[in-house]
């Protein structure tokens, strides 16, 4: 068992005392003011007389495994902690600072660990805050549930991903822990294979937004909308939470908007949390798949939020499940696409970019882009297709120096909707206002032509690529 030394025991110190005989550890004290040394005998602690600058109280300490050192004089640490560290390499040094200068030079001096008090209690006080504000939230959004006197619509974005379902599967638990009925909607479909899988494995119930009358319900709820830019959803929104800033003021009776989260399940996890649920195994399992999907695993732009949340979420998740989400087969079509882009690729340097011709689903596009990622030498992907009159396009990409999502908004947002993360990014392009030709049978081929050869030059330009200079490693044309 380890055995520890305190040298000066102020409040701090003493307080540090307390706690470690509690757990039943071996403790002595060093304090040079008499009076406080004996108090400390009479509490039937080790305590000893002697002022920690000198020499022998790094010999008096020497057979202790930890030493913190807690004065409140800082100029008396460094001396305790220089001693120690001539006398001894070995030993754990935990050390009280005053101020971020005092901290670097005891850090500089050989102390393990830093500790500034007034960063300690700014820390405590901003996690009150954010408890006390968690708190506030939870009882705001618990009453416009409750005031709903029909039923909650919640409402996904386009073609909703693993995170908008997620969040709005544990908002129907809330909302069912309120007694309320609440459906969830969407709009577009779910096409990736991941997605359906997720969808179908955990038995979450989804409703085509066009299939109901959305005048039957009185209360309408938003989850993660913002990605999908504007939503045409009929009547008043009374809450909207997201991870994202909205581009417009949001006019809703509740808003909760965090962009110091990666994920929208995050944020749901903390309610969860807040309303004390006991969170069944298909939400707990929907909502780690969620915050995984969006922070790519906790590789993208992940927040000690994210983290506590799925460490929260991982003892209550079916592990088998995730594991089938994220190994589902892949279905001919998207066999057909990827085997289009392929074909079809041109690289020129690091950067792929291919089209995939006239396709049925678009969510197909993210899949191949993923996959051509695999191919060697390759950081940055775009593979993009026609669907009825629009140009959809996906890009990934692994290449820290370049913000994909940045670069589609760059080579689109004139004629289009782009955006994205520094990892992935999509884009939605009206074919005819891009091509200047207007869509029909007949000029299907030269459609494809003019596309395929705007839209490369276009994401080239953007991605800083000299298409008269740079190399093509292959091309599918050649």
């Amino acid at each position: 068992m380890s055995t520890y030394a305190i040298l000066g025991c102020g409040s701090v110190g003493h307080a540090v005392a307390e706690e470690l005989v509690e757990r039943g550890k071996d403790v002595l004290i060093v304090d040079q003011d008499e009076s406080r040394v004996e108090a400390l005998r009479d509490q039937d602690l080790n305590a000893q007389a002697a002022d920690i600058r000198d020499e022998e109280v790094a010999e008096l300490v020497a057979d202790r495994d930890v030493v913190l050192v807690m004065a409140s004089d800082v100029e008396a640490n460094e001396a305790a902690v220089r001693n120690i560290r001539e006398r001894d390499d070995e030993q754990f040094l935990v050390v009280r600072a005053s101020d971020p200068v005092s901290s670097d030079e005891l850090t500089e001096l050989g102390a393990d660990v830093v500790i500034n008090p007034s960063s300690v209690i700014a820390d405590a006080a901003l996690h009150a805050l954010e408890s006390g504000e968690l708190e506030y939230k939870a009882r705001q959004l618990a009453e416009v549930i409750e005031g709903s006197t029909s039923q909650l619509a919640i409402v996904t974005h386009d073609n909703p991903d693993p995170d908008s379902i997620a969040a709005a599967a544990a908002l129907q638990s809330i909302a069912d822990h309120l007694d309320v009925e609440a459906d969830i909607l969407y709009f577009g479909e779910i096409g990736h294979q991941e997605n359906r899988a997720f969808v179908n494995l955990l038995d979450i119930e989804l409703t085509p937004y066009d299939d109901v009358d959305i005048d039957d319900y009185d209360t309408i709820a938003l989850v993660d909308p913002a990605k999908a830019g504007e939503m045409q959803v009929e009547g008043p929104i009374d809450i909207f939470i997201d991870h994202y800033e909205a581009g417009d003021e949001v006019d809703a009776e509740f808003v909760d908007v965090r962009p110091n989260v990666s994920a929208t399940s995050t944020i749901l996890t903390k309610y969860i949390q807040e309303f004390d649920l006991s969170v069944s195994q298909e939400v707990a399992t929907a909502l780690l798949y969620g915050i995984r999907a969006e922070t790519l695993d906790f590789r993208r732009e992940t927040t000690p939020a994210d983290l506590t949340a799925a460490a929260y979420l991982y003892p209550f998740a079916d592990h088998d499940v995730l594991e089938q989400v994220e190994s589902p087969n892949m279905s001919p079509e998207t066999l057909d696409v990827l085997a289009e882009a392929i074909t079809n690729r041109d690289v020129q340097g690091s950067h792929l970019i291919s089209d995939a011709g006239f396709i049925r689903n678009r969510d197909a596009l993210a899949q191949a882009a993923q996959q051509l990622l695999n191919l060697e030498g390759i950081t940055t992907t775009a593979v993009f297709g026609i669907v009825d009159d629009t140009i959809y396009l996906a890009a990934r990409s692994k290449d820290i120096r370049m913000n994909i999502g940045k670069v589609l908004q760059d080579a689109f947002r004139d004629i289009g909707e782009a955006g994205g993360h520094s990892t992935q990014g999509s884009a939605e392009i009206p074919l005819g206002l891009f091509t200047g030709i207007e869509t029909s049978e007949e000029n299907r081929e030269t459609l494809l032509g003019l596309t395929e050869e705007a839209v490369k030059r276009k994401l080239f330009d953007a991605m800083g690529v000299d298409q008269e200079t740079a190399s093509t490693a292959q091309n599918g044309s050649s």
